[in-house]
């Protein structure tokens, strides 16, 4: 290897968002430079460390062995200069540029983030906030710095890694029909909510909430349908026999467009608390605490 003694900061930065992503495109709009740029840096890596550190495998590239070496130290170095230095500065939402990778439902983007992300339009035109879909491995994402926050419910968090987290909005679920249902007047029977055509969220890799509380209900709904989208779910039920339960927040925002009526569950259902979560190293980080407090400014318009 080469010397390394006149290392720009930037470029370890660089090498840490391309291993992150391990694509050029991404890492470009992770640290918002052209993609360009960024493959003008990848060039410049490979001189250095002398290896070609991202190889093509497929349709996907994977990082060398070297890489996987370089990983982590430069990784904990960063991370040590980010905390060193986010003590001493300040952010202004105003004029600096700054990356946010979130990873929430579609409902929480539609409840909470919508307005929010309008705002900061205006209020923070140099910030970039990319909203992902939940994975499996999200406390291991937050660990190696790819994501800044995540948003669910707390009852279902279960990662076991140490994170901070602060609870943000609460909701309930409802049943939700057609609102010319031919069987379901005013109120839904016990034996209604167990014998309709069930249409349900499937999850992915976090357990469903509302499954989770009938289950324990000793409730064992068949499921007829599955849905990867909570905002899709009530749009289903038009025309339909389907029965849903639907986060009553977002029940609400769409019940005149998906014409559906909402009524109260036949069992005692209790309420979910979404919070958001993220790694111990941005604590301290002036921009994430920015961001957070935004978002806590945008939950208390919820109930306004």
């Amino acid at each position: 290897m080469r010397d390394l003694q006149r290392v720009d900061l930037n470029l370890l930065v660089a090498f840490d968002a391309l291993m992150a992503e391990r694509n050029v495109t991404r890492a470009a709009e992770r640290m918002a430079v052209g993609q360009s740029a960024m493959s003008a840096s990848l060039a410049r890596l490979r001189k250095l460390f002398d290896d070609p550190l991202l190889v093509r495998d497929g349709r996907m590239f994977v990082p060398t062995p070297v890489a996987e070496s370089l990983t982590g130290p430069i990784r904990q170095a960063l991370s040590i200069m980010e905390a060193t230095l986010g003590r001493r500065r300040t952010f202004d939402p105003a004029v600096d540029q700054q990356t946010f990778t979130l990873l929430a439902s579609d409902y929480v983007l539609l409840v909470l983030l919508r307005s929010l992300l309008n705002e900061l339009v205006a209020e923070a035109p140099n910030v970039r906030i990319n909203v992902r879909p939940i994975s499996a491995d999200y406390a291991d994402q937050l660990r190696r710095g790819q994501i800044d926050l995540f948003i669910v419910p707390r009852e279902i968090e279960r990662s076991g890694a140490f994170l901070h987290s602060e609870d943000v909005f609460r909701d309930r679920f409802v049943c939700a029909v057609d609102i010319d249902h031919p069987e379901v007047g005013e109120t839904i029977s016990l034996e209604q909510f167990q014998t309709l055509p069930y249409l349900s969220y499937d999850a992915g890799p976090l357990p469903s909430a509302a499954q989770l509380q009938l289950r324990t209900r000793g409730i064992e709904r068949t499921v007829d349908v599955t849905t990867q989208s909570f905002v899709v779910a009530p749009l289903m039920l038009r025309a339909t026999r389907f029965l849903t339960l639907v986060h009553e927040r977002l029940g609400r925002i769409l019940a005149d467009q998906a014409r559906i009526r909402l009524l109260e569950p036949p069992v005692d259902l209790s309420p979910i608390t979404e919070a958001m979560f993220w790694s111990p190293r941005h604590q301290d980080s002036p921009a994430h605490r920015w961001l957070r407090e935004r978002i806590r400014e945008s939950a208390a318009t919820l109930d306004t």
